[in-house]
């Protein structure tokens, strides 16, 4: 089974690192995810992230080049971006939740409408020339082969 725990501020890293002790523990699998943000490197990042939580292995972070956001929209190719009526983007590794509302058409009455069509038109093959984390995320993890979308 897969559990998603959402980042809350209002979260305290003893609670977190005390969840991620329990996952070792029990010799459970889980992936932590972070967003880049205004760290010089992924190396960096990482060692930010184990230096405020304490449990977590650094083998299991994967940060996102620059935000979540880059990846929703790495997964659209020109059709699809045609059919949303968005801006086509060669490239997403620079893309910042700014920038990314920017550029959700008016059509649609939210951000997270927005993403939900994202996430039905995504192509992971798509994703993975268009996103350098993302694709390393995919390969590190053997998410799929290049015959899937």
């Amino acid at each position: 089974s897969v559990k998603i725990i959402k980042y809350r501020k209002n979260i305290k890293k003893e609670k977190i690192s005390n969840f991620i002790k329990s996952i070792n523990a029990m010799n459970a699998e889980y992936i932590f995810f972070a967003d880049i943000n205004s760290s010089p490197c992924a190396t960096a990042k990482k060692e930010e992230i184990k230096q405020k939580y304490k449990n977590v292995n650094k083998n299991k972070i994967i940060i996102v080049i620059k935000e979540i956001e880059s990846w929703y929209l790495a997964g659209l190719d020109n059709e699809a971006s045609e059919e949303l009526k968005t801006h086509k983007v060669k490239k997403t590794d620079d893309i910042t939740k700014e920038k990314f509302n920017t550029l959700i058409p008016k059509k649609f009455t939210s951000r997270i409408d927005f993403m939900s069509e994202l996430l039905k038109k995504f192509s992971i093959k798509v994703a993975k020339r268009k996103n350098k984390s993302f694709e390393y995320f995919v390969e590190k993890y053997g998410i799929c082969n290049d015959d899937v979308q």
